[in-house]
């Protein structure tokens, strides 16, 4: 019996993994659980699940709640490590949001356990760190976006070595057929309308923005050890092909599969075998939709654009990239900005904060709050 921690578990990538794991009791057991701060929601998945631990961040909204499922909860980072490192556990699925989650993956490694990694600031702020923790603690890191594992999936047998080039695919978001005129005039609602993915708000504006797929390509530059200009995204509507590897030899391989995040995490818990499971819907080519691939305008989505220039610029720069961006897209939720005045934030915060190394955590931790500060007196 595989025993199995979610960080994040209320969120959507949490409760996914969850439908996976109830459909699999066999073979999975959740052992603990974790949210930031939504007790209520957490509370009702300990009791479904029988969970003996949970775990949230925030101390006060833990102390807002008597009446709890019996289980052993706690609050506070500490504990968050705590959960991760514990002995009896084999697998954690890392989805919680922000810098918590680097220091979760950090320990995880360490403690040399697999990680099924959904959090993006792990490897997009803290990228040298993380893969340093492999090395170090001997564990296993196993991605659960769609596009990292389709790489994985095809990366099977072959060294990377014999790599030649990673394209990533990108739905193009709402607005891949708006002018920039028309796009001047988008609403967030608008934004958070996904043509094929059912995501978190944050997530689904920088699906919108396609700030998402220049997270994901720092991802893959640490995931795979493959240089910046060896990567490429095209935009594919159908979200049906997830990625491409091509060879040395000319060869190229890709990965296909119903747009449904559950297949990535059902993999990423059974890597590298493959668990049958009936309630996942398959592909048909012949009664789909054709599959088309377009090229990706970079004018049109300049966050793209500045995410590339951040991951090649290195350093920190990523990590004031990636903060800059969550500042802007909760301005741009709560319509203090518009849609083409978030990149105009990100920007200016990658001008003002000076780039570092990121020799350890606090290098990461140091730049993210300075990107906030520089990205909020922008916005004032």
């Amino acid at each position: 019996m595989i025993r199995v921690v979610i960080l994040g578990s209320t969120g959507s990538i949490g409760c996914a993994t969850l439908s996976v794991l109830k459909r699999h009791k066999d073979r999975f057991r959740v052992v603990g659980l974790c949210a930031y701060r939504s007790v209520a929601h957490i509370a009702v998945q300990v009791a479904e699940h029988e969970v003996s631990k949970a775990v949230v961040v925030d101390p006060e909204a833990l102390q807002k709640f008597d009446d709890l499922p019996h289980a052993d909860w706690r609050s506070g980072l500490d504990e968050v490590l705590e959960l991760v490192t514990d002995p009896e556990v084999d697998v954690v699925v890392n989805a919680i949001v922000g810098s918590v989650g680097l220091e979760a993956t950090l320990a995880t490694l360490k403690a040399g356990k697999r990680l099924a990694l959904a959090n993006k600031e792990s490897l997009v702020a803290g990228g040298p760190l993380v893969m340093e923790a492999v090395r170090q603690g001997g564990g296993e890191l196993i991605p659960v976006d769609s596009e990292h594992s389709a790489i994985l999936q095809c990366l099977e047998g072959y060294n990377v070595s014999s790599v030649g080039r990673l394209v990533l695919t990108a739905s193009g978001g709402p607005f891949q057929r708006f002018s920039k005129e028309d796009m001047k005039q988008v609403k967030p609602s608008q934004a958070l309308c996904h043509p094929t993915w059912d995501m978190g708000a944050k997530i689904t504006i920088d699906s919108s923005t396609l700030a998402n797929k220049a997270l994901e390509v720092i991802e893959a530059h640490f995931l795979y050890e493959i240089e910046y200009n060896n990567i490429e995204v095209v935009v594919h509507p159908q979200s049906i092909v997830h990625s491409f590897v091509e060879f040395t030899d000319g060869s190229v391989l890709a990965q296909l599969g119903f747009p449904n995040m559950e297949l990535p995490i059902l993999y990423a818990l059974s890597h590298p075998e493959r668990i049958e499971d009936d309630f996942l819907r398959t592909f048909d080519p012949v009664q789909s939709d054709p599959l088309t691939f377009e090229e990706l305008d970079r004018n049109k989505f300049p966050l793209f654009a500045l995410g590339i220039e951040a991951g090649v610029l290195g350093g920190t720069v990523p990590t004031v990239y990636n903060a800059a961006n969550e500042v802007a897209v909760n301005s741009f939720l709560s319509e203090k900005i518009g849609f083409l005045e978030m990149p105009e934030v990100v920007a200016h915060a990658m001008d003002i904060v000076p780039r570092r190394n990121v020799e350890v955590v606090n290098d990461v931790l140091d730049a993210d709050k300075e990107a906030r500060i520089a990205a909020n007196n922008f916005l004032s």
